[in-house]
């Protein structure tokens, strides 16, 4: 074999960009084939075909990892649904304008949607009495995690089975909010539970709001819920996973955040809250989206319904004119609230409630697919040792 196809530790190293000891590693694990120096018997060569096999697939793994990475963020697609997606700056159920949808439907005739259903609405299971509680979301997730510890397995369940059992869901999750059991819409149960009444422009600006945060493609508590769907788990359990995540500040939580910024605002005033923030480099909760440049569609939809609360107003009108952006649904949701006078755990529970719909929805087509969800880590610790 000539010379060439050998080279020295130092050649190797530089190519594989690695340390002494990773090299020894790739050759103890038959990685890289080694032999004496003939010149200099105490020095070692390394293959060099075996160091560019290793350079080229380090190299490709980096490619994947940086794609994958980026997919994680924001990124490109990671996965196929049916379900949801943001197409030119709105917002689609199964192909169905959201903004449109929200006209007319209620949450349970989005939920039949996004599960792929259609037709008269399913008589429901009975259910119990939901759990006693503090507040609407403790309540919530006792509810859901009662059922998640009894509710069987979806894998394998018939697709009529696990429909009822997520229409049922859903007014399970509604009477732990509400805290009693109840009949009716969904939306009018909660305007009489929080004193707004079943019927009038109150209990509508709630049903607006539940279909129009009723699924979001791909977020993060959708993410958790598919999961959790993937391992066979009940929908009970998927919704759990869903509702865990959301209560994230950067997620469902991120209500509080716009709370504190409009209470920055109310009390420095609005452009000084502005300039506050800005100089911190701190973000300014409720305005802006990644997903939608030119403004999220969903918060004008809901804005144009009511008159926020006038300290809201006039911080809708500082942002726009010294940023440019545009509020989002979590700001709407705020002031939609403050506008009908809800209790403090309002935003988070119309989220659960509205967001459950899209968690059971993606958890069913989830266990249609079948696949356990499994990625990969690119591991960034110490080498490990040598066997």
């Amino acid at each position: 074999m000539p010379q060439a196809d050998w080279i020295a530790a130092e050649v190797a190293r530089d190519r594989l960009g690695v340390r002494a000891q990773t090299l020894y590693a790739y050759v103890s694990r038959g990685r890289v084939s080694v032999r004496p120096d003939p010149r200099d018997p105490r020095r070692s060569l390394y293959r060099a075909a075996d160091i560019a096999a290793l350079t080229e697939r380090k190299s490709r793994s980096r490619k994947i990892a940086e794609v994958a990475s980026g997919a994680i963020n924001w990124g490109e697609p990671v996965l196929a649904s049916e379900i949801t997606t943001v197409s030119g700056g709105r917002l689609f159920y199964r192909g169905r304008d959201a903004i449109r949808l929200a006209e007319t439907e209620t949450l349970e005739s989005v939920a039949r949607l996004l599960r792929g259903g259609h037709g008269a609405a399913l008589k429901r299971s009975e259910r119990p009495r939901p759990p006693q509680g503090p507040d609407m979301r403790t309540r919530a997730f006792l509810a859901l995690a009662g059922r998640a510890a009894s509710d069987p397995p979806a894998r394998g369940r018939a697709a009529l089975a696990l429909a009822v059992e997520a229409a049922t869901l859903l007014d399970v999750l509604t009477d732990a909010v509400v805290g009693d059991v109840g009949g009716g819409p969904i939306h009018g149960r909660l305007a009489q539970a929080w004193g707004v009444g079943p019927g009038g422009p109150g209990a509508d600006l709630i049903r607006r709001i539940l279909v129009l945060v009723a699924d979001h493609e791909l977020n993060a508590s959708v993410f958790a819920a598919r999961v959790a769907a993937s391992t066979g788990c009940s929908l009970a359990a998927a919704a759990l996973a869903g509702i865990a995540t959301l209560s994230g500040p950067r997620h469902g939580g991120a209500t509080a955040a716009v709370h504190k910024f409009a209470a920055e605002a109310a009390l420095l005033g609005p452009r000084e809250a502005i300039a506050g923030r800005l100089t911190d480099d701190r973000a300014l909760p409720g305005f802006g989206h990644n997903l939608y440049p030119d403004g999220d569609p969903r918060a004008r939809a809901l804005l144009t319904r009511f008159a926020p609360p006038e300290d809201l107003g006039r911080l809708q009108d500082a942002v726009k004119a010294v940023t440019g952006l545009d509020p989002n649904v979590d700001f709407a949701l705020i002031a939609a609230c403050e506008a009908l006078k809800l209790p403090t755990d309002a935003p988070f529970a119309l989220f659960a409630v509205a967001r459950c719909a899209g968690w059971i929805a993606h958890a069913i087509e989830q266990g249609q697919a079948d696949t356990l969800i499994r990625p990969r880590a690119r591991y960034i610790g110490p080498e490990p040792e040598a066997i």
